[in-house]
């Protein structure tokens, strides 16, 4: 829903609302995404928040209540009734529920678990047992079970009466008697075969899944890289305990690309919304990250301080270009390094081909760089300014430029992939704490260069 549109119908439900014409207000919900419905109750006051929510059918009030912020989802359930709870989160997928429990204070959660029968209670206590960011936390364990000496009639027949409570099922999964995997079959391969023929001729067998400890990222991945609708998650004795849908995964692909791109913006990553959180909060994610880098650049003013007798005015003022040039080529090779090794693009055993590739592609723009430089220092601000840039300054100037930039290319590149190695977040190391290596190497680099070409002249 776009912002206009959603302005217009905040305003057009805030009259009717005034006017106690709910009839309208909940014939304009039933048209509209529970998503679209979430982002409108959280644009509205939260005394009408309720109001409004009673007004949806069981289906719609649970699609939508998974799409809240956390904050209006306790909010609402302090103001439910244990009935209303229940009707709630008995239309939800228990994965869901999981989702929200773990976002709750201790006294929600409570009463949300006391409103759930005994099998969904197990089910709950089960996902949370498992390692933090790992495949058994995200899975649903809705999920259609076939047997092998099934007919396709048979199987139709169990789709029909189970697929009311299951995520999906498009694609369904073969089981023995003790619940092992041993095949997978797709609705569209029952539509393709006779009624009679059995589900053991026509399944496949080799299914790939994943075990419940699985990194979900790793698994996110690997759903992305085979197209699949769904995987199989399975215990260690190859027991399927549950699967994990396409939803699940564009949710833990959104929040690690969040959680990336924070690091590289040297920022704590924050489960919580901008605007949800606090001056505080978005201080403590900050400070750490700006009292390391204002430390570590304080080298960069040692090395000014240690070369500021021997340097001449004009080789300084070339400084800021220096830093800020070898800085943003770093920074290039850093991001593109970091998300090719979250996409599983390259991995460490590539470190060689990476260096030799980015040593060709640092060398052709240094050259490039180098001549542009040269060119503006000394027909641009030599001649035309008449600016005391000699060809003697200008060349010591490009060369210390095109070393610079070759060095923070290999180390934009190098870094991420040792992070990796050490089993690290490669966006750790990406853009800040690269320009800050780099800020310090370039100014040792051109103070050494301009002494070595130039010391007969300073």
């Amino acid at each position: 829903m776009e912002y206009n549109e959603l302005t217009e119908l905040i305003e057009k439900i805030s009259a009717l609302l005034t006017e106690k014409n709910f009839r309208a207000v909940k014939t304009i919900l039933d048209d509209e995404m529970p998503q679209d419905v979430a982002t409108l109750l959280e644009e509205l006051p939260d005394k009408d928040m309720p109001v409004i929510f009673r007004l949806l059918s069981k289906e719609q009030a649970a699609d939508t209540f998974v799409e809240m912020s956390s904050d209006s989802q306790e909010m609402l359930i302090n103001v439910f009734s244990d009935s209303e709870i229940k009707a709630i989160f008995d239309e939800m997928f228990v994965d869901d529920t999981v989702d929200i429990i773990e976002e709750m204070p201790a006294s929600v959660v409570k009463r949300i678990i006391s409103q759930s029968d005994a099998e969904t209670r197990h089910q709950i206590n089960e996902i949370l047992q498992y390692p933090k960011d790992s495949a058994g936390t995200i899975m649903t364990v809705e999920y259609v079970s076939l047997k092998k000496s099934w007919t396709v009639s048979q199987c139709f027949d169990r789709i029909r009466q189970t697929a009311l409570d299951k995520e999906t099922i498009y694609t369904c999964y073969v089981t023995d008697e003790k619940r092992h995997l041993i095949g997978c079959v797709t609705v569209k391969d029952l539509l393709l075969h006779d009624y009679n023929d059995l589900i053991a001729d026509i399944m496949e067998t080799d299914v790939l899944s994943v075990e419940t400890t699985d990194d979900k990222e790793a698994v996110a991945l690997q759903i992305s890289k085979y197209d699949l609708n769904a995987m199989p998650v399975v215990d260690k004795e190859n027991r399927i305990v549950g699967i994990i849908t396409v939803d699940d995964v564009l949710d833990v692909l959104e929040e690690e690309a969040t959680e990336d791109i924070a690091k590289m913006a040297a920022v704590t990553p924050s489960s919580d919304t901008y605007l949800d959180q606090s001056v505080w909060q978005i201080w403590k994610n900050r400070i750490p990250w700006l009292l390391i880098l204002m430390i570590s650049a304080t080298f960069t003013g040692l090395i000014i301080n240690a070369y500021e007798a021997t340097l001449s005015a004009l080789l300084f003022a070339c400084v800021p270009m220096i830093m800020g040039t070898g800085g943003n080529a770093g920074s290039q090779a850093s991001v593109t390094i970091t998300r090719s090794l979250a996409i599983n693009e390259i991995s460490p055993r590539d470190v060689l081909k990476v260096l030799w590739k980015e040593l060709r592609v640092s060398v052709s723009l240094g050259l490039v760089l180098a001549c542009a430089c040269f060119a503006k220092l000394y027909l641009l601000d030599g001649l035309a300014f008449g600016n005391e840039y000699t060809w003697q300054i200008c060349l010591t100037v490009s060369i210390a430029l095109f070393v610079t930039i070759v060095i923070a290319k290999l180390i934009g590149c190098l870094m991420p992939i040792l992070a990796k190695v050490c089993r690290l977040d490669p966006a750790v190391v990406a853009s800040p704490f690269i320009t800050t290596i780099v800020d310090i190497l370039s100014l040792v680099i051109y103070c050494l260069i301009a002494q070595a070409l130039l010391s007969g002249g300073m």
